[in-house]
């Protein structure tokens, strides 16, 4: 039998593969595997439920010729660990592949590997290590996500490309110390940050959740933000602390702006929302100007719409907020706070925002936690509601 190679030369897997037809794959389903020298030049599939252990053994084990190549797909659900035997390094990131992702290993010297991924579209799809909130697949694509409630940090260990929202704290309402016959405006959303593959490098990015703002607040709601990119708190209803420089009593200005203050007797000039961020926010709701027991603030501008305009005896609604389907289901976050009114307090705006008190005793009710949405204002002597705390959320390609 004649063979297609000199009695000089040395055979190489590759050689004997073809010389033998030998599969172009090599199937394994258990949790761990070690390479061996007829896997050169075929691709070795792995499956299973679990974790599988991928392990790469040094040049005294196996006698890997001159730029042999490895090429491995995982077909299961666990994760691949690609892991160098005690000796061997291998170069390049990330050394684990997901489900239906794969790769090539080259040997560029002796017991030295680069690992290049060649999966459709993993190059480009960033990668966090921290354990995911949730999984979920939709449009053809898996995906997993972080929920940050708290500050914090993410590490990513492939640089590429992810999905986030950030929501900054919520403004509290306006509140006492007051005259009778006051009403105060409404707490004006967080900025609503919503990024389509933003770009991370690998490396840990530290992650700020913006705290709920406090009534009467001159600060206003806390700044949220991940790596460079912030959204920032929103702003505090108008109330006797925070008078505007036209002898009014504003709502402060922030992510979204906190609505207007109203009296029934004094100060009868404009009461004006506070503005909100283009892109990020809206303004909040004037309030009411007239005498006798018609006070009523505005409402606080929420991430989806402005604040109402308080009307009389009635306070503004808060705007509305924003859905997401940024976890695999929609949900709506970053509502304004309602104005507190004399008889009718304003509504909270959706995704969380505080409703408005009255004269009958019914205090402002705050914006619900780690949506980033205002509190209610309040009227007279009652007490107004603190802005709901902001959230982070994360989400890759997997």
């Amino acid at each position: 039998m004649a063979y297609p190679f000199a009695a000089a030369e040395v055979l190489t897997a590759v050689d004997l593969n073809a010389m033998i037809g030998a599969p172009t794959q090599n199937a394994q389903t258990g949790t761990t595997y070690t390479a061996v020298l007829l896997d050169a030049g075929k691709t070795v599939t792995l499956s299973n439920a679990s974790a599988v252990t991928l392990t790469i053994p040094a040049q005294a084990s196996v006698s890997w010729a001159d730029n042999t190549q490895l090429n491995f797909l995982n077909l299961g659900a666990g994760t691949v660990t690609i892991t160098p035997a005690a000796g061997v390094t291998i170069n390049g990131t990330p050394l684990t592949l997901e489900t239906s992702k794969g790769g090539s290993l080259v040997r560029t010297a002796s017991n030295t590997w680069t690992f290049i991924p060649f999966s459709a579209g993993g190059v480009d799809n960033a990668n966090f290590t921290n354990a995911a909130t949730g999984t979920y697949t939709t449009g053809g694509k898996d995906y997993k996500y972080l929920t940050l409630t708290g500050s914090t940090s993410v590490i990513f260990d492939r640089a590429g490309f992810a999905d986030i929202l950030v929501v900054g704290g919520g403004g509290g309402g306006g509140a006492p110390p007051s005259t009778a016959g006051t009403s105060y405006g409404g707490g004006g959303s967080g900025g609503y940050l919503s990024i389509i593959s933003g770009y991370f490098a690998v490396g840990t990015h530290t992650v700020t959740v913006g705290a709920g703002g406090s009534v009467q607040s001159t600060a206003g709601g806390g700044d949220s933000s991940i790596s460079k990119m912030i959204s920032p708190g929103g702003g505090t209803g108008g109330s006797f602390t925070v008078p505007a420089t036209d002898g009014g009593y504003a709502g402060l200005n922030g992510g979204s702006g906190g609505g207007g203050m109203s009296h029934n007797s004094t100060y009868l000039s404009l009461r004006p929302g506070g503005r909100g961020i283009t892109g990020l926010g809206n303004t909040g709701g004037n309030g009411f100007t007239a005498t006798g027991t018609t006070s009523a603030g505005g409402g606080g501008g929420g991430s989806g719409a402005v604040g109402s305009n308080g009307a009389s005896a009635a306070g503004g609604n808060g705007g509305a907020g924003t859905a997401s389907s940024i976890t695999g289901s929609a949900v709506t976050r970053a509502g304004g706070g309602g104005g507190g009114g004399y008889t009718t307090a304003g509504t909270g705006g959706s995704g969380g925002g505080g409703a408005g008190g009255t004269n009958a005793s019914n205090a402002g009710t705050a914006g619900t936690a780690n949506t980033g949405s205002g509190g209610g204002g309040t009227y007279s002597g009652i007490s107004g509601g603190n802005g709901g705390s902001g959230i982070v959320i994360v989400r890759v390609v997997v």
